[in-house]
Formats: structure tokens, C-alpha cells, sequence
């Protein structure tokens, strides 16, 4: 009898072929995760992107992702599965409205947020992630006004944490975490009452009223694996589940539906498929391309937010 050979056996095929690493991001279906290298979000996959000796970075993510592990990894081939998996944060910000802000309010120090273009990296001081943004903006000399972008509720929340008054806040959201409704959330507290909630700072701030821990997709995970809790509402997108059971075998994990799909999913992380994995390992395309000016002034805020200790 023949052995059959399937999907997943294609991919580790070429990606042996090719000297790649396979990266995803926490919301990916849990047939990519499970033949990534490294599971995470997006800076942690770029930076562990520079940890391995090989040429090619299948990620396994949204394009934006895939761009800062281009800057981070500059001499490797990077290739996503899908091109038009995008971003709601990406799209409501332009590199031109960022410059025309610049050009109006020279004395602001520009804080873009990882969920952002490279070309509005690029115009940006410092970058910063969702479980940095706090320490980013306290970085800043308290008395230079600033600029937070794109993600509103993201922006907000660290307004509070910092205290920050003189701070702009782009708006822009989340199409996922925004649309979470707190009366679902409300309803989800009675019916499970002992769950602790955790909630991502891209959330609303009635969902995050009603959080008993804010933090990152990762910072998410990390806290509920070390609690002693047993189960838990998770706001944020569900694909964490793949990691959460894994992780915390025996725990109870819930999840709230937003308004947009009555789901918890990003559309656009759900564009990405084995047979696209498969394709994009085998043709190389659609492949990240920075032209090397952009490259260059993109590399230097995303720099200085990693010598922020």
C-alpha cells in the first residue's frame, strides 16, 4: 500500500527544502500552529525570526506583521500566505495624514503603535506594542505632548495609566476587540461566576471596566497559565484558545462574542490557510519587498523602542 502524503507533510517538505521557519501568530487557525516553530505575537515572532540560520520566513500572520520581521531580518526572504490579509488599525491610518500631522505639530514625539504600516512606521519616533505601550509613553519627557496612534482604545488606556495629559489619540480601532460588547461580557460573568476576566487594552473601555487583568495577547496567556484560577473569560480573539489549552490543560476558557460576526475572529488572521502555507513555500510570493529608504527610517523607531527597558 501506498503512503499518503498530506498537506502538512508538503509544508515540512518545503520548508526543509527552502531552509525556512514557519511563524504564527496566536490567532492562526490551529492547523498552522500546529506546524509553526514559534507560536507568539507579532514582535516576539519577528525577533525570534533572527534566531534561526535559514532564508526563508514563512509568516503565518497579517501583513504588517510580516513587513516589521522584513525590517528585523533583513537579508532573509519573507513570504505570508495571503497578501490581502490586512489590518482595520492598518487601514484607517496613512503614512500621509501622519506627515501632515508632523508638519502641523512639529514639537510632538509620534507613538505608533506595532499595528501600523511600515511606511507610517517610518514617519514615527518610537514604536510600541500592546504590552509595552505604557513604558514607551513614560519614556517621553513628560513635557513633550504626544501623539498615539492608531488604536484608540489602546490610546486610552494608556492615558490613564500614565496620566498623560497632553496626548492626542488617533481614532482608530480594532475591528475585533472594539466591537465586544460589555452587556455579552456582563451576561457572560453571570452565567460563568467564578471566571476571572481578561481582556486586551484594545478593548473598549466598558469591557475593560470590567476586567480583573488587562494585558497583550501574550501577557494574556502568561497570566492565565501562572493563575490559580480555573476558568476564565478571554477577551480577545479566540484563536488563543489553541495556546491556552495547550498550555493549561484542564482550565476553562470562555469567549464573548462581538457585534461584527457574532463570533470572536479575525477575518482578516482567518484568511490564511494550509494550502496558502503550502503555496507561498512553493513559489516564494506574495513576498514582503521595503524599499530600502523606508527600511531604513522604519528601523530606527522600532529600535529605539527596544532599547526602552
Amino acid at each position: 500500500m501506498f503512503a499518503t502524503t498530506t498537506l502538512a507533510d508538503e509544508i515540512l517538505e518545503l520548508k526543509a527544502q527552502r531552509r525556512a521557519v514557519i511563524l504564527a501568530h496566536h490567532y492562526q487557525e490551529s492547523e498552522i500552529q500546529e506546524l509553526a516553530d514559534v507560536i507568539g505575537d507579532s514582535l516576539e515572532l519577528a525577533r525570534k525570526a533572527r534566531e534561526f540560520s535559514g532564508d526563508v520566513i514563512a509568516f503565518c500572520g497579517v501583513w504588517f506583521m510580516a513587513e516589521t520581521a522584513k525590517v528585523l531580518n533583513p537579508g532573509r526572504t519573507v513570504v505570508v500566505p495571503d497578501r490581502e490579509a490586512g489590518c482595520s488599525l492598518v487601514d484607517c491610518c496613512s503614512a500621509e495624514a501622519v506627515r501632515e500631522f508632523r508638519a502641523r505639530h512639529p514639537e510632538y514625539a509620534i507613538v505608533s503603535y506595532i499595528n501600523t504600516s511600515i511606511e507610517v512606521k517610518a514617519e514615527s519616533d518610537i514604536l510600541c506594542t500592546s504590552r509595552n505601550a505604557v513604558k514607551i509613553v513614560n519614556s517621553i519627557p513628560a513635557e513633550q505632548p504626544v501623539l498615539f496612534l492608531p488604536d484608540s482604545n489602546l490610546g486610552k488606556y494608556v492615558q490613564r495609566e500614565t496620566g498623560r495629559t497632553n496626548m492626542q489619540i488617533w481614532q482608530g480601532t480594532c475591528i475585533v476587540h472594539a466591537t465586544f460588547p460589555a452587556r455579552r461580557l456582563a451576561e457572560a460573568k453571570v452565567a460563568h461566576p467564578q471566571a476571572v476576566v481578561v481582556a486586551h487594552p484594545e478593548c473598549g473601555e466598558a469591557v475593560l471596566a470590567m476586567a480583573d487583568y488587562i494585558g497583550s495577547t501574550s501577557a494574556l496567556i502568561d497570566y492565565c497559565v501562572a493563575s490559580e484560577a480555573r476558568e476564565f473569560i478571554v477577551m480577545t480573539e479566540s484563536g488563543v484558545h489553541h495556546s491556552l489549552s495547550r498550555l493549561a490543560p484542564g482550565k476553562q476558557f470562555y469567549y464573548v462574542a462581538n457585534e461584527n460576526c457574532n463570533c470572536s475572529e479575525c477575518p482578516y488572521m482567518k484568511m490564511n490557510s494550509l494550502e496558502k502555507l503550502r503555496d507561498c513555500l512553493r513559489t516564494l510570493e506574495p513576498r514582503v519587498e521595503i524599499a530600502p529608504d523606508v527600511m531604513a527610517r522604519a528601523r530606527a523607531p522600532l529600535e529605539r523602542m527596544l532599547a526602552v527597558k
